[in-house]
């Protein structure tokens, strides 16, 4: 892998909440490029749930060559990107399930994939964010 950023999927239940992830996690990585970002929430219908259409246009649309980063919110949707995953044509060569809190994940994967970091980092960044304190 080479190239260019790595890509981020926000995989949750709602569209709404995928792509609200999303514009806070770019909008808090602002300044100089952001890593592409895409949501891929809820149903193809709109309804609540997941979608392997959605997540595989989603994976193929962010992917620059350098790995893809999933993140997930509940657990079928951790089980629809491992059943993806298991099939190795679904997604891009590279893409990697990311065990991370969604929101904080998701911004801490966003902010090292627009610093340039390769997956590995990306992907320990957003499962560091399990260590963050709030009291």
């Amino acid at each position: 892998m080479s190239g260019g950023l790595v890509g981020i999927v926000l995989v949750s239940h709602s569209a709404a909440v995928a792509e609200a992830v999303g514009l806070l996690a770019t909008g808090l990585a602002g300044g100089g490029a952001v890593a592409p970002v895409a949501p891929a929430g809820g149903t193809p219908d709109g309804g609540l749930g997941t979608s392997s259409d959605l997540i595989a246009a989603a994976a193929h649309s962010v992917d620059q060559g350098a790995g893809v980063a999933v993140l997930v919110d509940l657990g079928s949707a951790v089980l629809t990107v491992k059943a993806m995953l298991a099939e190795e044509d679904e997604v891009p060569p590279g893409t990697r399930l990311v065990d991370a809190p969604f929101v904080e994940g998701a911004v801490a994967a966003v902010v090292t994939a627009s610093a340039g970091a390769d997956l590995a980092a990306v992907v320990a960044a957003a499962e560091e964010a399990y260590t963050y304190r709030k009291v």
